[in-house]
């Protein structure tokens, strides 16, 4: 059976290497052309023999994704949808800023939470996403860029799915990711987010030394249980203690992702119950704006609106921002992955507006 090398760790790819009866430093040279020279095949690794690098050929899958399709947004993202090797599909998106990228990645195809508001969640879950296929979606992104001069600092785990019930694949793939030998994206550049899965969020604490990011939505248990169903087993106290629990480092702070819904959670008064509800957990919270679709049951707040949320919120000492909705264009915004069952998400020609 053929390797598939993004799915090990470094320490085995060096096990495998010695099990193959090669010297350990064949582990270096083959680590360090996929992950920091960013080798799409194994004829690009040029100080490696002619005889190793035909095994390697035998031995290896493909490490880089095929995309289906491409679409770059007015503003500047841009969102690929990767084939896996059973045919399904997830989507990636790339997300420029000044002084930085920030890949945005999945862990499953589709998703199970059914959260009303977001796309991902009208979608079934095909399938949790392996430890290579999410590295690949970093890697290929990467990659891709490289050629443009485009750099990837950053690295979300906010696309398609909930990481933590594909916490193993999760776990690994980010060990992957963070290696300083490889693609070397630091723990304080490495975000996690969830919706709540709070009997995962301890053990995750534990293994994962990244930042956390929660979706929120709201502070009241009847509202959450309709945005976010997963409140119905993990209610908000309970999120509540797990959220505390969740080690940080340093004047760290958990980031709370709070989608604004005309006439749903953007009241003043649910302003004022935030503010009382995140007391003594060190927070910075988003506000985002939401992003419809068509057939979507709900309507965003208005620009007025949110500047009032955001000012009670900001009031009472918290880092609070409205932060911009970027793809909304190319269906690559949050809360839009549809995981190519849209319309224009048929052809890669179609989907190539750069």
């Amino acid at each position: 059976m053929a390797l598939r090398l993004t799915g090990l760790t470094r320490e085995e790819l060096t096990e495998q290497m010695v099990q193959w009866g090669e010297k350990p430093y064949r582990a270096v040279q083959v680590w360090s052309w996929v992950y920091a020279k960013l080798a799409s095949s194994v004829e690009e690794m040029t100080d490696v023999s002619k005889t190793f690098r035909a095994r390697l050929t035998d031995e290896l899958t493909p490490w880089l994704p095929r995309a289906v399709s491409h679409r770059v947004s007015a503003d500047g993202t841009e969102k690929w949808l990767l084939a896996c090797d059973d045919g399904v599909v997830t989507e990636t998106v790339y997300i420029p800023e000044p002084g930085r990228g920030t890949v945005c990645v999945s862990s499953q195809a589709g998703c199970s939470l059914a959260c009303p508001f977001c796309r991902t969640g009208t979608l079934p879950l095909r399938r949790n996403l392996t430890t290579a296929e999410i590295v690949e979606q970093v890697l290929f992104v990467r990659s891709t860029l490289a050629t443009r001069g485009l750099r990837v600092t950053n690295v979300v785990l906010m696309g398609m799915g909930e990481p933590l019930y594909n916490l193993e694949a999760v776990t690994r793939a980010v060990r992957i990711i963070m290696d300083g030998n490889g693609l070397a994206i630091g723990c304080r550049k490495l975000t996690l987010s969830t919706s709540g899965v709070v009997n995962r969020m301890e053990e995750a604490g534990k293994n994962l030394n990244v930042n956390l990011a929660i979706s929120l939505h709201s502070v009241r248990d009847g509202v959450r249980d309709q945005l976010v169903p997963i409140n119905r087993k993990f209610n908000l106290a309970a999120l509540r203690r797990a959220a505390l629990a969740w080690p940080l480092r340093g004047r760290g702070r958990v980031t709370w992702e709070y989608v604004l819904l005309d006439g749903v959670n953007d009241s003043e008064q649910d302003a004022r119950e935030l503010v009382q509800w995140l007391k003594g957990i060190p927070s910075k919270v988003n506000l985002l704006g939401f992003n419809p679709w068509p057939g979507a049951p709900y309507t965003p707040s208005s620009r007025e609106t949110m500047l009032r949320f955001q000012e009670i919120v900001a009031n009472s000492g918290l880092v609070t921002i409205i932060r911009d909705s970027r793809g909304a264009d190319v269906g690559a915004a949050c809360g839009q992955l549809a995981g190519g069952t849209d319309s224009d998400a048929s052809s890669p020609e179609m989907n190539r507006n750069a």
